[in-house]
């Protein structure tokens, strides 16, 4: 799942970026209300962390603008103002939640999966269940199923099946998992990607009676319920 953090001081939102990036999750930054704003129009994320306190522009007219540009990401803010005013205004503007600094990283943890689950529950179509075939994967809970077996994953082997689930039916390169998954520049020399596709592959299909990981020669992966490319 792809989060944007929204904090301007940079030892915070690296801070922050490193224990969610630890979790399993894809975290873009930007560190003024004009980058977070554009990213949005260029992207689509399942979350937002949005400081109030950012330098060009209230974090409070960010969420309303966000808003009324039809984005319908949850938002957390995030804000060393407490007062119940503060927190109405962010709440008008769009907000979903209000986390006061300082917090400890397990509570901002866990507010971001209760946004997750309840965003989770009202989104039509559940788009944070992830099935292909007999597999299937709960964005929220991170639980991965196959043929009602569980599957214990690392955060990110998880990262890794998740971004071949989203793109299922398409082939995806090795630079595109690189940058998707590890946010890193692909280095041909590198076999990371492999590595974590082979150790994927003996969790995910080893087990079972047929293959959903693919390799497209020339180009990289594909997951698909046929075998063949």
């Amino acid at each position: 799942m792809r989060l944007l953090l929204v904090e301007d001081q940079k030892k915070v939102a690296s801070f922050i970026k490193k224990g969610l990036v630890q979790m399993g999750y894809a975290v873009d930054v930007a560190e003024t209300a004009g980058a977070a704003e554009s990213l949005v129009s260029n992207h689509s994320y399942d979350l937002i962390i949005l400081d109030v306190m950012l330098p060009d522009q209230n974090g409070v007219d960010v969420a309303h603008h966000l808003r009324r540009d039809g984005c319908q990401a949850p938002i957390l803010m995030l804000t060393a103002l407490s007062g119940t005013k503060d927190r109405i205004r962010g709440l008008d503007a769009g907000a979903d939640d209000y986390l006061s600094k300082p917090f400890e990283l397990d509570e901002l943890y866990a507010r971001i999966r209760a946004l997750l689950r309840r965003a989770g529950s009202t989104q039509q179509g559940n788009s944070m269940l992830l099935r292909v075939a007999d597999l299937e994967v709960n964005l929220v809970t991170r639980s991965v199923v196959r043929a009602k077996k569980k599957i214990q994953l690392t955060p990110k082997e998880f990262s890794l099946l998740e971004y071949l689930l989203r793109h299922a039916g398409r082939p995806v390169s090795r630079m595109n998992i690189a940058e998707s998954v590890w946010d890193m520049h692909h280095d041909s020399d590198s076999n990371v990607v492999d590595v974590y596709v082979n150790t994927l592959r003996k969790k995910v299909d080893a087990p079972f009676g047929n293959k959903l990981i693919h390799t497209v020669i020339g180009v990289g992966y594909m997951l698909k319920e046929d075998e063949g490319v």
